[in-house]
C-alpha cells in the first residue's frame, strides 16, 4: 500500500495534522510520512503529548514507526491491525488528556474487541477540547451514528500541574452511520459549570456572577466544582447550550493576572457568538465531525463561519479517502459541510 505523504506545515500547521493523520491511518489501514510536524508552532517538532499519541497509536494499531522523538520533525507510521484490550497512557505533563483520545477513538470502533483505555495527564487545558467537551457534544452525535462509547472523569487537571486522568470504553461496530445535523431545535436549557483547583471561592463565586449576569442565566443553573485534592491551581468556566438535535460548549480559561469576569467574558462572548446563528454546529465541534462522517461515507452539517483548523482537517482527510468534503457558504455566518463519496461527484459532473 503506497504511503501518504503529509505537509505538517499546511494550514493551522500545528499538531492536528498529526494526530488527524494517525486517526485516519489507523481507521483506514493506509501508512503516511508527516514532515515539518508543527513547523508553524513557537516550539515545532513533536512534543510530550504528541508522543504520547503516537505511542497510543503504535500500541492499537500494532504499528511500525519511526522518528518518534522529543523535537522531532518527521514521522513515518505504518499500522498492521487495530487491537482492542485494555490500554494505560500517561503523559507525564499536563498535556491534554483529550486529544490523545481523538488520535485513536476512530479506530477503536472497529477493533477486535471492546477497549479501555486510561490517559493521564491535563483533563481542562487552553487550545484543547476540555473534557466535557468530548462528553457533552461530541460523543453523544457518535452515538447516533451507532458507536458505543463511554468517557470517565476520573479526576480534573489542569496546566500545569497536570495530574488528571480519564478512562475510555469502546465496544465496536460494524460502521459508523451517515448523520445530518442541519437544524439545531429548540433550546432546551442553558447551563454552567466553574472549575476550582487550588483557587479560593470567591474567584467562581465571581464568575458566576458575571455568568449569570451575561447570558441571562440562574445562577442555580451555575455549578461551582473544586477539585478535590488538588494537585495544582487551575480554573474553567464551561458553558453549555442544549438543543433538541445537538449540544454545544464554549470555554473560558483562567490565567495567572487575569480578572475572573474576563475569564467569564471569554465563554460568554463564544456563546453569544453561537446564539446569534441558527448553525447548530459551533467551530470547534466542526473539526471534530467530519472525521467520523469521512469514516462513515456521508453526512452534512450546517456550521459557523469554518477556521483554519477547518480547513485543514479537510485536506488531511480527503488524503486517505475517496471522498470530497464540499463546502457552502448560505449566509455571512452559515456554512453547509457535505461528505460526498467519489462516485457521488462523478454523477453530479
Amino acid at each position: 500500500m503506497d504511503t501518504i505523504r503529509i505537509d505538517g506545515s499546511q494550514g493551522e500547521g500545528g499538531g492536528q495534522i498529526l494526530r488527524s493523520s494517525l486517526a485516519m491511518s489507523l481507521a483506514t489501514g493506509r501508512p503516511f510520512e508527516i514532515e515539518k510536524i508543527r513547523a508553524l508552532r513557537k516550539r515545532p517538532g513533536l512534543l510530550r503529548q504528541h508522543l504520547t499519541a503516537v505511542e497510543a497509536a503504535k500500541q492499537i494499531g500494532r504499528a511500525e514507526v519511526e522518528g518518534a522523538a522529543i523535537g522531532s520533525s518527521t514521522l513515518r507510521f505504518r499500522p498492521t491491525a487495530v487491537a482492542g484490550g485494555s490500554y494505560e497512557f500517561a503523559i507525564g505533563t499536563a498535556g491534554s488528556t483529550t486529544l490523545v483520545i481523538q488520535a485513536i477513538l476512530p479506530a477503536l470502533l472497529g477493533a477486535d474487541r471492546p477497549t479501555t483505555v486510561r490517559v493521564e495527564g491535563g483533563t481542562h487545558n487552553p487550545f484543547a477540547p476540555p473534557f466535557d467537551f468530548l462528553d457533552r457534544c461530541y460523543l453523544p452525535l457518535l452515538r447516533k451514528m451507532g458507536a458505543e462509547v463511554e468517557l470517565k472523569l476520573e479526576r480534573a487537571g489542569f496546566y500545569p500541574a497536570g495530574g488528571g486522568a480519564v478512562t475510555l470504553e469502546v465496544n465496536p461496530i460494524p460502521a459508523l452511520r451517515p448523520l445530518d445535523l442541519l437544524e439545531r431545535g429548540e433550546e432546551r436549557a442553558r447551563r454552567a459549570v466553574v472549575w476550582l483547583s487550588a483557587l479560593p471561592d470567591s474567584i467562581g463565586e465571581r464568575e458566576a456572577e458575571k455568568l449569570a449576569h451575561g447570558l441571562r442565566m440562574e445562577l442555580r443553573d451555575i455549578d461551582l466544582r473544586r477539585v478535590v485534592d488538588p494537585i495544582g491551581p487551575g480554573n474553567v468556566v464551561l458553558v453549555e447550550i442544549e438543543s433538541e438535535q445537538v449540544t454545544e460548549l464554549f470555554t473560558g480559561f483562567g490565567q495567572i493576572g487575569v480578572p475572573a469576569e474576563r475569564v467569564a467574558k471569554a465563554a460568554i462572548r463564544e456563546t453569544r457568538q453561537y446564539l446569534t446563528t441558527s448553525a447548530p454546529v459551533g467551530p470547534y465541534l466542526a473539526d471534530q465531525l467530519l472525521l467520523p462522517l469521512a469514516l462513515a461515507g456521508g453526512g452534512s452539517f450546517r456550521t459557523m463561519a469554518p477556521t483554519k483548523h477547518t480547513h485543514t482537517q479537510v485536506a488531511v482527510i480527503e488524503q486517505f479517502l475517496p471522498i470530497r468534503i464540499r463546502q457552502t457558504q448560505n449566509a455571512r455566518h452559515d456554512y453547509l459541510f457535505e461528505v460526498l463519496k467519489a462516485e457521488e461527484l462523478r454523477a453530479e459532473s
